[in-house]
């Protein structure tokens, strides 16, 4: 039988490995700058004051650390700075509001990005000579900015007169005097009276989805009805603008030929509004009758509201013309000012059947 010999000496106790951090820990890449102008740091940035040596702590001998890598390199990206180690810089993509953009923080090559960006103002700007080249002698691009200017208030008012134009005074136009002595109409956000174009154009493109949304209530509605109608409101403005410049052709009515172009197409867009009144109340199912009255108040409104708007166009006043207007020519022009209201009964009839 073996015996143990009791005055052996026992093992040393045994010790776990005190884990090493690498000597050098990658920068990760920095936040690109905001739109609000701040920065963002990946990092705490250094506190100013007194310098003071920070001991990293060391996982208990015992119980051995289990830190996955990535959490532990975040943990070593927040370390305080020694009194011996560098200030940390941001990274140079983060510049401030003022300086160049450094795309390459988002993943593109500078020089790419900066032909991207001249290629891109070159493109914009040969549209803008090409437009200028081919409609700025036929339409002045200065005259179809002074039909777009306007503002909220003068919509609301002009909406207003459209709809109830029979006690509006006066109706005449106004006129600016420029410093170089010159004259011009007033633009339309100071002058009610003054046609424009933003009503029109959005009236248009009201009464495009309008007509689609009815077409699809009624179980009516394919892609092709949007261009259908569209092609159909374009038509019947085109119509009532060569007749209206046939008119004044024929009775020899003075007027600049770009001026009166984007008038005439101001007043033949104003139908919309009160083609849109219609249609909504075909859409509030308030019976036949009630429909047909308000067509028939819709074209009123806008035969009376043309008949004096466009009556300082046909029948300028005699300080305005270089010619009289003698009784003859005066009646003409009144037979065709009274015929341009009148077909707008046609115009505005076609457009509500959708």
């Amino acid at each position: 039988m073996a015996y143990y010999n009791t005055n052996t000496r026992s093992p040393p106790p045994l010790q776990h490995p005190v884990p090493t951090h690498p000597a050098y820990i990658p920068e990760p890449p920095a936040t690109p700058m905001s739109p609000q102008g701040y920065q963002r740091y990946t990092s705490s940035p250094p506190v100013p004051g007194p310098a003071q040596t920070y001991a990293q702590p060391i996982p208990n001998a015992g119980h051995p650390s289990h830190m996955s890598p990535p959490y532990a390199a975040a943990g070593a990206y927040h370390q305080p700075l020694g009194p011996g180690s560098p200030p940390r810089q941001p990274h140079p993509s983060a510049v401030g509001p003022g300086g160049p953009v450094d795309f390459s923080a988002w993943g593109l090559d500078n020089a790419t990005a900066a032909f991207g960006m001249q290629l891109g103002q070159s493109a914009v700007a040969a549209g803008q000579e090409y437009v200028q080249k081919n409609l700025g002698g036929f339409i002045p691009i200065s005259m179809l900015k002074h039909h777009f200017n306007v503002s909220n208030s003068y919509v609301i008012k002009k909406l207003r007169l459209l709809l109830f134009p029979w006690r509006h005074r006066p109706w005449s136009r106004r006129v600016v005097r420029l410093e170089n002595g010159q004259s011009e109409w007033s633009p339309p956000r100071e002058d009610i009276n003054s046609p424009d174009l933003y009503i029109p154009l959005m009236a248009l493109v009201t009464y495009v989805l309008l007509a689609a949304l009815q077409s699809g209530l009624n179980s009516r509605f394919h892609p092709e009805i949007l261009g259908v109608t569209a092609s159909k409101a374009l038509g019947v403005v085109l119509v009532d603008f060569l007749f209206v410049k046939a008119g004044c052709y024929l009775l020899n009515i003075p007027g600049g030929l770009s001026s009166q172009v984007l008038d005439v197409l101001a007043y033949d867009g104003y139908k919309f509004v009160g083609v849109i009144v219609t249609l909504i109340a075909g859409l509030l199912h308030l019976g036949n009758t009630l429909y047909f009255l308000v067509f028939i108040y819709t074209f009123l409104a806008t035969a009376f509201f043309l008949l004096r708007s466009l009556r300082s166009m046909v029948l300028p006043d005699a300080s305005a013309t270089a010619a009289a207007v003698n009784p003859s020519q005066r009646s003409r022009r009144i037979t065709f000012l009274f015929l341009v209201a009148v077909s707008q009964i046609l115009y505005m009839g076609l457009l509500v059947r959708v």
